[in-house]
């Protein structure tokens, strides 16, 4: 398994980059919005890969942030969403997007993804929405962007305000979960006070349980 790939650009394509490792050259297949993010051929640069193997091809795939690789594998576990499906996808919407539609159950987000039908994008919906907030709870962690060879990491801040460390809010394992899913509910857009109650509401330890509890309670009524 080939995870991370580091080295020069060499060349950006339409829907890939080539990485030179140092006499080596990686083809890489990208998101539109990771390939926008690329800096200039010959600058350093660092994607999260995985390689996918089927009987007559191999091609690598590549991500800013180990969130979007997590998204990209959770989409290929749909029935008839392929890899550059699921590219198209994440390059549409990015990962808070597919977030927010998968949370809110909007089909009509994930269509808008070039080459996505009513029902591959229904499917999506239907199939992830129980799974999604797993991946969801990554963001707390898995949203910096990989760090650049030779270049100072420039990490992003995931919900636009500090949280708590465990060891200032006290309580642990919980507090961080708790932390995390305060992270991730405004990351799609809740607002802190009502996910803090939302959260405040749930009986559960672990991140994930958290989001997926406080999605319920935030869900519209009626």
């Amino acid at each position: 398994m080939i995870g991370k790939v580091s080295g020069r650009l060499d060349h950006r394509g339409a829907d890939h980059v080539l990485i030179d490792t140092g006499g080596v050259g990686y083809v890489v297949h990208c998101s539109d919005r990771t390939l926008a993010a690329m800096p200039a051929p010959g600058e350093a640069v660092a994607l999260y890969t995985d390689l996918l193997v089927r009987e007559d091809l191999m091609q690598l795939y590549g991500f800013r942030t180990l969130a979007e690789r997590e998204w990209h594998r959770l989409l290929m576990t749909v029935q008839g969403v392929g890899a550059k499906a699921a590219l198209a996808i994440l390059g549409t919407l990015g990962t808070e997007g597919v977030a927010r539609a998968l949370s809110l159950g909007d089909a009509t987000a994930i269509r808008g993804a070039p080459g996505i039908g009513p029902k591959i994008a229904q499917r999506v919906v239907l199939e992830l929405k129980a799974k999604a907030p797993a991946v969801i709870a990554m963001g707390a962690h898995g949203a910096a962007p990989v760090m650049q060879p030779a270049i100072e990491a420039v990490i992003e801040p995931v919900a636009g305000r500090p949280l708590p460390r465990p060891a200032e809010a006290g309580g642990g394992a919980q507090a961080q979960a708790q932390a995390d899913a305060l992270s991730a509910l405004v990351n799609l857009g809740y607002g802190p006070g009502e996910a803090v109650a939302a959260i405040a509401g749930v009986a559960a330890e672990d991140a994930p349980g958290l989001i997926r509890g406080a999605l319920k309670a935030l869900a519209p009524k009626g």
